[in-house]
């Protein structure tokens, strides 16, 4: 029969806190069980030879005598039967019924010739072995085994009364069984608590995992957004100082500052967010993300880099109701949104972006009217992070083509409101 109890259920310490004599017997015994699970045939033939020393010694010193009701059994017999109790539970563990079958008729004869040798209890040896590793039906059958032989020895030798005889055995039966029910749900009960330990350890393994990937992915959004967007910009200022420099060399020297500017805040972007992967990090850059209030320099910035915009907000805000997270989602979808126009509207492409608040919520839309906007459709990486974004807060992002004429791209975030009162304002352009 297989053990239920699991190899790291029968590995553990679970002796935490207690005595150091305790802490000290469940080492021993932890030992001894796992040289059991090593070397099983050792133990088993270990115990079978002191059981079978003790018959032995019983039986040359003639203390089976004590009790025996037939003194002038021959000795043949009684050293076969020593040996048909004792031998047999080589095979207790592996094959327990069988074992106790074989017992059977020992048994009887014991009892049937008045020997009753006292080596007919290590079958209550046998049964311990059945009722902790099978199942209930096998059980069951051993009570007549143990009690039959009892009970025609009782009636062929009634010297005493027979219930004296009977009940003895039958308690010894019961308190057996009752032992091994206990040591059975203990070890399954440990078990059980084992494996939800270790249920619980991948299931927070899993948890970091996931925790890991969606920082991952929150990074790689950050990053994609803070390059591609300084990248576009710094190129759109290059493409102009080199024209400029030709013809006005002073503009070629407002270039290179602004390049030099946008790089600049670049790198502080880059720093702040990279600075969370390092082990070693230093008191966390109390520097607010971007948000609605930073959409002037966002769109001045991208003027300088030669794309014309215009912005136009429009209503008030309700009163708590665009936290920071939720402006530095419409921040970088703004961002994101203009950098696609830079790299693929065209030389000639304007910009218009609306920011509106609503009792619905807060609408953005960027619009231009390039013509060469075929790759944001396949920009998997840019969209994929601007509709993660929106995702975030309940919102919703449509992305694509205009009608010709006069034809165009337009990118439209809608943020859900959140509770909090709001009213409108008069329309507020920034040219």
């Amino acid at each position: 029969m297989k053990d239920p109890t699991p190899e790291a259920a029968r590995d553990q310490d679970w002796s935490a806190g207690a005595s150091p004599l305790t802490r000290q017997v469940q080492r021993a015994l932890q030992r001894v069980r796992a040289f059991d699970r090593r070397r099983p045939l050792v133990w088993d033939v270990t115990l079978t030879a002191f059981y079978v020393t003790v018959s032995l010694i019983d039986y040359s010193s003639g203390g089976w005598r004590t009790i025996a009701r037939n003194l002038d059994a021959p000795h043949p017999l009684v050293l076969l039967l020593c040996l048909g109790f004792s031998v047999p539970l080589l095979w207790r563990r592996s094959h327990p019924m069988a074992v106790l079958l074989a017992m059977a008729p020992v048994s009887l004869v014991n009892s049937w010739t008045g020997i009753l040798l006292q080596a007919a209890l290590l079958q209550f040896i046998v049964v311990f072995n059945l009722a902790l590793r099978g199942s209930r039906k096998p059980v069951l059958w051993t009570l007549p085994l143990i009690t039959a032989p009892t009970v025609i020895g009782a009636l062929r030798f009634p010297e005493d009364s027979w219930d004296l005889q009977v009940f003895p055995a039958l308690w010894g039966y019961t308190m057996v069984v009752l032992l091994a029910m206990a040591v059975r749900t203990r070890k399954e009960y440990t078990a059980a608590l084992v494996e939800r330990a270790r249920q619980l350890e991948v299931e927070r393994d899993q948890q970091a995992r996931l925790a890991a990937a969606a920082e991952r992915t929150r990074i790689a959004r950050e990053m994609h957004d803070i390059i591609g967007h300084n990248l576009s910009v710094i190129t759109g200022l290059a493409d102009g100082g080199s024209y400029a420099a030709k013809k006005h060399p002073e503009r070629a020297g407002q270039a290179l500052e602004a390049i030099a500017g946008t790089s600049r805040e670049a790198l502080t972007e880059l720093r702040r967010l990279l600075g969370v992967l390092r082990d070693d990090t230093p008191p966390a850059d109390l520097t607010p993300q971007p948000g609605l209030a930073d959409l002037d320099s966002l769109v001045s910035g991208v003027r300088s880099a030669g794309l014309p915009v215009r912005m136009r907000m429009r209503g008030t805000p309700a009163e708590d109701a665009d936290t920071a997270g939720r402006e530095l989602t419409v921040y970088r979808v703004v961002q994101e949104a203009l950098t696609n126009t830079m790299k693929h509207a065209g030389p000639t492409a304007r910009a218009t972006v609306d920011v509106g608040h609503g009792p619905s919520g807060l609408t953005v839309t960027v619009t231009d009217d390039g013509h060469g906007h075929s790759a944001p459709a396949t920009d998997g990486r840019g969209l994929t992070g601007m509709r993660e974004r929106t995702a975030l807060y309940d919102g919703t992002l449509e992305a694509g083509p205009l009608p010709r004429p006069p034809g165009g791209w337009q990118v439209r975030m809608h943020l859900p409101s959140t509770p909090g009162p709001s009213g409108p304002r008069e329309e507020d352009e920034i040219p």
